[in-house]
């Protein structure tokens, strides 16, 4: 809210950034790298926002489902993650359906028994027909090969009418593209705007998917890292804010020559009312423990082409990333999306076991589950038609950052703190670094 009555002023920096998630640490990291006093003020006791992994037993479990994409350029030019280890998938996904096995990457759709070295663990016939898979091939080609901006340039529909007007028969959008589209955003109805889904599906073709090497949480844990000691200020709520100051619930006031609120959005509202706040995908994340009858160490993303349970896709986890386990012991992570996800953590755990041993090819009744992990507000939804770009100033002086002014992912959370940043240090008259410049500083 705006105009709280004053309190004692405790001392003041350049920029107060409200919040130590993934969008709140990376404007931090670009406007110190500017040159700017910044405090960074997080209500919770740890940084990193829903990019949290809890370590349990000797396992890191990932609160929620945070696939990223190597293609992505924010990776890149964000200072003090050039240097972050991503942990590759194998090459495509894997999708099963019954006893059918496809394996869809950018470069091709074919059988896991055709020649790119995994085995089937299930007589493998493609799903939908070879026409099918060619013309997916075809189109996730094109994708790989088309600029950006000529994606953002098509006319804007829903993901699935978009799909079935491009010729892609029924049989192959449900089975293939539609598992493949949930787990790169989400959305297992395909509502999102086709604009958004285009530039996903591109990134996943060009380079593959991959996972932070220990956890989720290293993201946002590096770039605390590199900044000043001090900056980042655990436990403090903030109440109100001004162009010029933050008021506090337990810590007196703040003053500022700018304020970025880069919290989530319905906690962006509350500080300011009139933020849009989105709708959202709700996820859960079952994580096991595989020691009994563990599957295979295939370091692949499976995803369900029939929906036969409540899990859309999962992993062997230690797989892709081995931090992720204790040495000699495999952990399974699965991720529901949609309606499954609001059901009780017994009630999934239950309806899932048979799905995940079908996936995994495995007896998967004696796993130990570790952990679930439910986030109401785990995805922002992208209908069509949508604005990846929304405004980041509200003000000169106030701004606005994180996954719902951009688009609904990591690398839109790292794309609005970008666009933020350069807003605020253009009204300070404060050169903001070239990416450049902050990839030999990183």
């Amino acid at each position: 809210m705006f105009g709280t009555a004053p309190t004692p002023r405790t001392d003041d920096v350049d920029v107060v950034v409200i919040g130590a998630g993934l969008a709140g640490l990376a404007v931090a990291r670009h406007l110190a790298g500017a040159g700017l006093a910044v405090a960074v003020l997080e209500a919770a006791e740890r940084v990193g926002g829903r990019m949290h992994t809890e370590h349990t037993g000797g396992y890191r479990l990932d609160g929620g489902s945070h696939l990223l994409c190597a293609d992505w350029p924010e990776l890149r030019a964000c200072p003090g993650l050039a240097g972050l280890a991503l942990r590759p998938f194998a090459p495509g996904v894997v999708i099963r359906g019954g006893e059918r096995t496809v394996r869809i990457s950018g470069a091709r759709a074919v059988r896991p028994d055709g020649g790119n070295g995994v085995a089937a663990r299930h007589p493998a016939r493609a799903l939908g027909t070879a026409l099918d898979a060619a013309r997916l091939r075809g189109q996730l080609a094109r994708l790989a090969a088309t600029e950006p901006q000529r994606l953002r340039a098509r006319p804007e529909l829903p993901a699935a009418r978009a799909l079935a007007a491009r010729g892609i028969p029924a049989r192959t959008v449900d089975t293939l593209l539609r598992p493949l589209v949930a787990a790169l955003l989400g959305d297992p109805e395909l509502a999102t705007s086709s604009r958004v889904t285009d530039l996903a599906l591109r990134g996943f073709a060009r380079r593959g998917l991959c996972l932070p090497a220990g956890g989720a949480a290293a993201v946002p844990l590096r770039l605390a890292a590199g900044l000043p000691p001090g900056t980042v200020r655990t436990s403090v709520r903030a109440v109100g804010v001004s162009a010029n100051a933050v008021e506090t619930e337990a810590h007196g006031r703040l003053g500022c020559r700018a304020v970025v609120i880069a919290t989530g959005a319905r906690d962006a509202a509350r500080l300011l009312p009139g933020v849009w706040v989105p709708s959202y995908h709700p996820v859960t994340v079952l994580h096991h423990a595989a020691d009994a009858a563990p599957p295979p160490a295939d370091p692949s993303l499976v995803l369900d082409g029939e929906r036969r349970g409540p899990v859309a896709h999962t992993m062997v986890a230690s797989a892709v990333d081995p931090s992720r386990a204790r040495p000699g012991r495999t952990l399974v992570t699965s991720v529901v999306l949609g309606q499954h996800a609001e059901d009780p953590p017994s009630v999934l755990d239950k309806a899932a076991r048979g799905q995940l041993s079908a996936l995994h090819g495995v007896d998967a009744e004696r796993w130990e589950l570790l952990a679930a992990r439910h986030q109401a507000d785990a995805v922002p939804a992208m209908p069509a038609p949508f604005d990846a770009r929304r405004a980041v100033r509200v003000l000169t002086g106030l701004y606005l950052c994180g996954d719902h002014r951009d688009t609904g992912t990591p690398q839109g959370a790292l794309r609005s703190a970008a666009r933020a940043a350069d807003a605020v240090c253009r009204d300070l008259g404060v050169r903001l670094p070239a990416p450049q410049d902050a990839l030999s500083a990183a």
